[in-house]
């Protein structure tokens, strides 16, 4: 738009360069608004889905897969299979070594057994020669009790006897006394003879 700014005042003039200047920018806002929704009618919408495009993702596609496959074939799988080979090995061979572990805890056992029933045994060995000889010296010192005993009592027997000896004697002696002075008493005159035999007779008898 243009204006004829030679006879307009000074206050005319900047209103006309006004509006010359706000004309200007929203004629332009209004075209780039128009493109943009032009663009957007036009495209196609997602990537993935125009059908122009299939041959290439389908490329791509083909591409990553064999790349993954290389990789999981050559280098992740045999690195798996590695480190299952390696501990498949180790598992055999703590199998192994516990196997062998319980063998010799086996045989542990059986020598700790062996050994329990020999000393049992010894014990009891020891225990009979003990109590045998135990027996022995006891015997022997019953037997020497026993001897000592005899003895003691023979010897007491004999004192008895001596004893009973001396008593019938000193019995006998009194007896005849009092016998003979029984007779003298009741005025009889009696053979000292025949008194001693009477006095050996009863006692005797």
């Amino acid at each position: 738009m243009e204006h004829d700014t030679e006879d307009l005042p000074i206050g005319a003039d900047l209103a006309v360069e006004g509006e010359a200047i706000a004309d200007g920018p929203l004629t332009t806002e209004v075209g780039v608004n128009d493109a943009a929704h032009a663009a957007e009618a036009g495209a196609p919408g997602m990537p993935q889905l125009d059908p122009t495009v299939f041959p290439n993702l389908i490329f791509w596609l083909i591409v990553a897969l064999v790349a993954i496959y290389f990789i999981l074939s050559r280098i992740a799988l045999p690195r798996i299979g590695g480190i299952l080979a390696e501990r498949s090995g180790t598992i055999t061979n703590d199998l192994a070594a516990a196997e062998d572990l319980r063998t010799r805890a086996s045989e542990a056992e059986g020598a700790y057994d062996k050994a329990l029933a020999d000393a049992r045994s010894e014990a009891n060995r020891i225990v009979e020669e003990t109590r045998a000889g135990i027996q022995k010296d006891l015997d022997a010192e019953l037997a020497a009790a026993d001897a000592r005993i005899a003895e003691r009592t023979a010897e007491s027997e004999r004192a008895i006897g001596e004893i009973r000896d001396q008593s019938v004697a000193s019995v006998r002696e009194v007896a005849r006394d009092v016998a003979a002075e029984i007779v003298s008493v009741m005025g009889v005159e009696a053979d000292q003879g025949a008194v001693n035999e009477a006095v050996d007779r009863r006692v005797e008898g």
